[in-house]
């Protein structure tokens, strides 16, 4: 057998295999007598009817075995001469020739996993914000608590003052025209809304809208311009004038209850107030471990691609590319953008969907590598009570459960992304993290 193999870019080779022509008789030969074995031909009993008629009624069904046969056997053995490549595919085969001579001959794009030398992985310098759970932070949360027993009463022997509460109804426009038709479908809250409840206060919906709103009573009416920022979410309405037409329908006063045992018993029965503050606190340092832990994740897999770059197969980024963009879009449409908006940022959501794609498959690659540098593994008894916790979250039975997952091909995946995130645990584990005042925006944040 002639085999030949060349390099190509983006993580491709092609193997061009030329069989010689006894093999090609000899399996020929061997996928007949399968037939004839087989075959029940009208008049002949089974197995006793003559290679000629066989061949003559399954022709076509014996040359395409005979081929199947021949691409498999040739690629096997191409493969196990070339074992120090790293195959993720193998495509259909081209340039299929049955030469006169007998021979048969073809060629087979071979799909590559990326040669590169892993970086240094250990020691990996990142920085983490660091993260107090202040009595200050606590009390935002208790004062977000007394809002929802807030006691509202309706004002009736005055106008509108700072801190209360307006209900208004609204349209806004630009240049006339209905803030959605010009914004899109994630400009519609602000098109319009009826009972909208808005306290009087500078950033209240647009910095300065409330201003316009004290001294106004019930009925009331007023026109009202803002000039929306340029860092606006919206690109189509940054730096753009709207008015919006409001009616005040209601005017409302806010009491909050006191915070004490009483107002502890009507969040946690049985709690003291200051039972209730401890409870928040351990739930807030809970959120905040969750949130550095994803931190140092993202932190250490950043530092690490900065480190390097190399070829990706590019079959593997159009697959991730597209599985990315539908899940772009179903992100999209349930946060309310129109299918008219998603047509519109057709090329902005590709590109961010190609820009993932890359990532995904870099720290794939990166972290598969790393594992097989550290020799890391997954224990089957780990992967048995992942897929435990999974069939028990679908409410199904773990042996149902477990065929299924087998069938569509998903228990690979459950094993590949532990062995990831157990790479990503030996990275933590030999980084060297540091704690650094958070930035004033991820202060107000937290």
């Amino acid at each position: 057998m002639n085999i030949r193999l060349e390099k190509k870019e983006n993580c491709i080779a092609t193997l061009s295999i030329e069989v010689p022509a006894e093999t090609v008789t000899k399996e020929r030969s061997q996928v007949i007598k399968a037939f004839m074995s087989q075959a029940k031909i009208p008049g002949f009993r089974p197995g006793k009817a003559p290679k000629a008629v066989i061949e003559k009624r399954h022709g076509e069904d014996i040359s395409a075995e005979v081929e199947n046969r021949l691409f498999q056997n040739s690629i096997q053995q191409a493969l196990k001469e070339n074992e120090e490549l790293e195959v993720l595919n193998v495509k259909n085969p081209q340039n299929v020739t049955h030469s006169a001579d007998g021979t048969f001959s073809f060629d087979a794009d071979l799909i590559l996993s990326p040669e590169f030398e892993l970086p240094e992985y250990k020691g990996l310098a990142i920085e983490i914000p660091k993260v107090d759970v202040t009595e200050e932070i606590i009390d935002q949360n208790l004062e977000q608590l007394q809002q929802r027993f807030a006691d509202y009463k309706d004002i009736e022997d005055r106008t509108l003052e700072d801190g209360d509460l307006a209900v208004i109804d609204f349209t806004g426009t630009v240049d006339g025209k209905p803030l959605d038709e010009v914004g899109g479908e994630q400009a519609k809250p602000l098109a319009s809304n009826e009972g909208y409840w808005i306290r009087i206060e500078d950033e209240a919906f647009f910095p300065g809208f409330t201003d316009e709103l004290v001294g106004c009573k019930v009925d009331d009416e007023k026109e009202i311009k803002i000039t929306l920022p340029e860092d606006f979410p919206i690109e189509a309405l940054r730096g753009q004038e709207a008015l919006f037409a409001v009616k005040v329908t209601g005017m409302k006063t806010e009491t909050l209850p006191e915070l004490n045992d009483e107002f502890a018993e009507k969040i946690d029965p049985g709690k003291t107030l200051e039972e209730v503050k401890e409870l928040i606190s351990e739930d807030l340092k809970m959120q905040q471990s969750r949130k550095v832990e994803e931190f140092k994740i993202n932190a250490v897999l950043a530092k690490l691609h900065e480190n390097i770059d190399f070829e990706l197969p590019e079959e593997f980024i159009a697959a991730e590319t597209q599985g990315q963009a539908d899940s772009m879009v179903q992100e999209g449409m349930q946060s309310g953008m129109s299918e008219e908006d998603i047509a519109e940022r057709q090329e902005e959501l590709f590109a961010g969907a190609q820009e993932r794609a890359k990532n995904n498959l870099k720290t794939n690659f990166l972290l598969q590598k790393i594992a097989a540098a550290e020799e890391i593994k997954v224990d089957n008894n780990a992967v048995l009570q992942r897929i435990t916790a999974m069939a028990k979250q679908a409410k199904q039975p773990v042996k149902k459960y477990m065929k299924q997952i087998q069938n569509d091909g998903t228990l690979s995946n459950v094993r590949q992304n532990m062995l990831f995130s157990n790479a990503i645990d030996f990275l933590l584990e030999h980084a060297s993290i540091s704690e650094v005042e958070p930035k004033p925006e991820e202060t107000e944040e937290n």
